[in-house]
């Protein structure tokens, strides 16, 4: 499998997402508790080294069921989190930007993962006034704060890189002015690439791209990256499956994008790992790049 660098770690471009570990809603204990530790165990039999989690997947549960199942974690693998969210009772999510809030989370991770230090830490950008999976408006002041609670928490050695999530390009270029940044995590699939922008800028900076949603919003009440004709079509033609078409498109982008596809199915996730061998010719690929509306 090809890799990409994720800070001091040689990534395979796709790895895994486990934000469909937990119950529906991304909350609560997972419906077979004995398939997700399974699905986990066999990430690292396929030699998948990149796991992207985070304290509010549940709340706990993901990094519970990550290190029950791995632990202690070969010395290869890169655990990658998140931080700037936070759950309610209810299980609804909410901000959690301030400087204070950013640090308790990082630590959380830690605690919960049962390790002295993360791969790396996504900083979450998030405001009340969008949606949480929209990049937010840019509030300097505020981001200069959470920059420096995040290049503390490296320094100290607790994260071995920074990353942003829900960005806009005028995020990256302050960041960029102050440290180093090691990847963006920002929505980005056949129909929504609003984000391209940001992907270009981390292109120009090799800066590792990691698309969520990359098969369309898991909370979409209907999905136009697989109901897409061309997507159907070529699945069809090459018996793949829509979504191993969309992600291998996802992943034949840039060279710096790293796929993490989720799942809480050993079939799927085998499925999903099997889209790095997939290469669309180049009809196909100007057929999709083309494609940016639902069927």
């Amino acid at each position: 499998m090809q890799t990409f660098p994720l800070g001091s770690f040689h990534v395979g471009r796709v790895g895994y997402g486990a934000m469909q570990l937990p119950g529906p809603g991304v909350f609560g204990p997972p419906r077979d508790h004995d398939e997700a530790i399974a699905v986990l165990r066999r990430v690292i039999e396929l030699g998948i080294n990149h796991i992207d989690t985070a304290q509010f997947y549940g709340p706990n549960v993901s990094n519970e069921l990550i290190r029950e199942a791995l632990h202690p974690y070969p010395a290869d693998l890169a655990l990658v989190s998140k931080v700037g969210a936070r759950r309610d009772d209810t299980g609804a999510w909410l901000p959690a930007q301030q400087p204070d809030e950013l640090r308790a989370s990082i630590e959380e991770n830690l605690q919960t993962l049962g390790t002295d230090r993360l791969a790396a830490v996504n900083l979450r950008v998030h405001d009340e006034a969008t949606d949480p999976n929209s990049p937010a408006k840019v509030d300097r002041e505020l981001f200069d704060r959470q920059l420096d609670t995040m290049i503390t928490a490296r320094d100290e050695g607790l994260i071995g890189g920074i990353g942003l999530s829900s960005i806009v390009v005028e995020h990256l270029q302050i960041a960029l002015e102050r440290t180093e940044i090691v990847c963006v995590q920002n929505a980005y699939n056949l129909a929504d690439r609003t984000s391209q922008p940001v992907l270009d800028a981390c292109i120009e900076h090799d800066i590792a791209f990691v698309p969520f949603f990359p098969l369309g919003s898991a909370f979409a009440a209907d999905n136009p990256v697989l109901g897409n004709p061309v997507i159907r079509r070529t699945a069809e033609q090459t018996g793949r499956t829509p979504a191993q078409i969309a992600l291998a498109w996802t992943l034949s982008v840039a060279p710096n994008v790293l796929l993490i596809p989720g799942t809480s199915s050993v079939r799927h996730l085998e499925e999903n790992t099997a889209v790095a061998d997939i290469e669309l010719d180049d009809e196909t690929r100007t057929q999709l790049d083309d494609a940016s509306s639902p069927a």
